[in-house]
This record gives structure tokens, sequence and C-alpha cells, in this order.
């Protein structure tokens, strides 16, 4: 555990010398390439199939690992979220309903870029997709009633989120600032001109104390 750790600690500190952007979209797998277009697809519904995405991004087909990323990108480039709630594998013959245990991605690493106004944070999820936070796609913090803290979300694409890992969390958290929202101190981060709102800053001092 401590070497997978120190690993990974030792890939986000080489994305960050090697020029933090461009090295995190160059580890991409799918960056640039898009998934499919599932929204314009009506198929009929085949019913469900025994695979599940578990809360730290892990694929599960009949209760075994999927070890094959490009096997995984493959299934995420055709995931749909329905007004149901449900998330499905969806082509233009055929749609099957999977298990999500918590959300369909995981945003595993984050560049921040510009200050203030122009600060711009660019997140990578666990299969590649490059994602810039901002009006298209908002950061949201959910109270976590197990901790008493929040989970993070990032709205990846249509209704499908990525739960912000916990170590990109406090990445994250560094690049807070107060504002006030009408009229209450706010504790946010700021995104392509969007400010996400995290907790009053009145709580914040409470949790800190």
């Amino acid at each position: 555990m401590t070497e997978q750790r120190e690993h990974r600690e030792g890939d986000i500190s080489s994305a960050k010398e090697a020029g933090g952007l461009a090295a995190l979209i160059s580890r991409a797998a799918r960056a640039g390439k898009g998934a499919a277009p599932v929204e314009r697809w009506n198929p009929a519904f085949c019913g469900d199939i025994d695979m599940e995405i578990k809360a730290d991004g892990t694929w599960f087909y009949l209760g075994t690992p999927i070890g094959r990323m490009p096997l995984v990108q493959l299934f995420s480039s055709v995931l749909r979220k329905d007004e149901d709630g449900r998330t499905y594998l969806v082509t233009p013959v055929e749609k099957v309903g999977i298990r999500i245990e918590d959300a369909p991605f995981v945003a595993v690493e984050m560049n921040v870029s510009g200050k203030g106004e122009d600060q711009v944070m660019t997140f990578r999820t666990n299969v590649g997709d490059v994602v810039e936070a901002g009006p298209d796609h908002p950061l949201r913090f959910v109270d976590e009633d197990e901790t008493g803290g929040l989970k993070p979300y990032l709205l990846v694409r249509g209704r499908l989120d990525a739960l912000v890992a916990r170590s990109v969390m406090y990445e994250l958290a560094e690049h807070g600032e107060e504002v006030v929202v009408d009229g209450t101190p706010i504790f946010a981060v700021r995104s392509r001109g969007a400010v996400f709102p995290i907790m009053p800053v009145d709580r914040l001092k409470r949790l800190s104390a």
C-alpha cells in the first residue's frame, strides 16, 4: 500500500514537473477521442447484466474485476444515465442496465492554471476523460452522513458524475477562497468564471477548531 501511494505521489509530482496540463492530457488514454453519441440513440431495453462499478472506480463483471483498461474505457464510452436515475450501457441497437455503487467515474488527478477570474481547474478521470470544471461541468459537494465530511463530484457528461478522489479533494481545497453568496460568507472554489460553494465559512471554522 505504501509503495502504491508513493508511486501515485510520484506520478502527480512528475505531472507538475512536466508541464501540468500537457502532461495530464498525454496520459489520458482517450483524450480527444470523445465518447459515443449515446444521447442520440434510443434502442430497446434488453435487461440488466451482472456488471458493477465500485466506488473506487473498479469495474466488475460476474463478480470479477475487469483488469483490461482498454475494455473498461470502451464500456465507459457508451455509458448513459437516464431520467430514471439508472445507468446503462447503450449502443444503437441495445440498452442494458448495470449497477453503480457511487459514481461511474473517479477524478484521480487535477491541474490548476491561472488565478482569480481566469482560474481553470482541469481533472483527469480514471478512464481517461479530461474535463475542465465550469458552467457546463459543475462541481458539487454532498454531505457524507457517515463521516460528517463532504463528497465532491464533477459532472463529466450527460448525467454522469466523477467522484473526486480524496487525495484530489485535499488539493482542491487548497485553492478554496472565501466569497459572499446572498450575504453569507462561503468557502468556495472557482473555475472558468463559475463559483462552486463548498460550505459556509462558519461551518468550516467549527470543523477546523
